[in-house]
């Protein structure tokens, strides 16, 4: 059952904190599944999270890098971070966050900018059964060539199991963005964009984990063509500083 709002509060940062920040390697293989027309090669995706829960809210953030070049050097990366503030007794958490990156491998090699995109809204945290849950709505946007004004939801889970040797998170996300930015100048109105990425991890020893991350999305992995559903599961290993 949903706790009070306070409590919630401090049990998720109580956990969190365990995990405060972590290191992860990926197996990414979209092109043996999909082809050429989502990704030329297979490839690794490092990533760092960090998680710092304060008497004055939260702050998260992680990095993302794929080895997708040549000779499997950095092809992309990309970052988000986001704080949380707490307001007294108040149940909402007024959220702010900002995502880029930079795409170092492109047509002919040229490398390219991933448009930015600047959040602010509200998060609520919660407790469903064992799971340490949160969510938040919030305005986007998303600084394409001709700025598109829109709106995401957001949930993220965490749960561990089987007295700790079991770790399920993970989050989804859902937003809005102009048509234009990826079918033309021409193009109206808006479309739906869907990203989840729900993680299982078996954990080996307290700070090392094996696993797996399933990359679920709509309208996301390849925008430029026909709208299609991709799942994407990787295999992966978490070092827990």
């Amino acid at each position: 059952m949903v706790r009070k709002i306070v409590l919630s509060f401090a049990i998720l940062c109580a956990v969190s904190a365990i995990q405060a920040q972590n290191l992860q390697l990926h197996f990414d293989p979209r092109n043996s599944l999909y082809g050429d027309d989502v990704a030329p090669i297979n490839y690794l995706t490092a990533t760092f999270e960090m998680f710092k829960p304060d008497k004055w809210g939260n702050t998260f953030m992680f990095v993302d890098f794929d080895f997708s070049f040549d000779k499997r050097n950095p092809g992309l990366a990309y970052a988000e971070i986001a704080r949380e503030f707490k307001i007294g007794d108040f149940p909402l958490l007024p959220h702010i966050e900002y995502n880029g990156g930079l795409g170092l491998r492109g047509l002919g090699g040229v490398g390219f900018s991933i448009p930015s995109s600047y959040l602010g809204g509200f998060g609520y945290p919660f407790k469903l059964g064992n799971f340490f849950m949160s969510t938040y709505v919030a305005y986007k946007l998303n600084a394409f060539q001709e700025l598109s004004h829109d709106a995401q939801w957001t949930l993220t889970w965490n749960s561990t199991l089987a007295n700790g040797k079991i770790s399920l998170a993970g989050f989804l996300d859902l937003w809005s963005e102009d048509k234009s930015f990826t079918e033309g100048s021409d193009a109206k109105g808006k479309k739906a964009v869907l990203l989840s990425e729900p993680q299982f991890w078996y954990n080996v020893t307290s700070q090392f984990a094996i696993g797996t991350e399933v990359e679920l999305s709509y309208n996301f992995v390849n925008k430029f063509t026909e709208s299609k559903f991709y799942a994407i599961p990787t295999i992966g290993t978490k070092w827990i500083f």
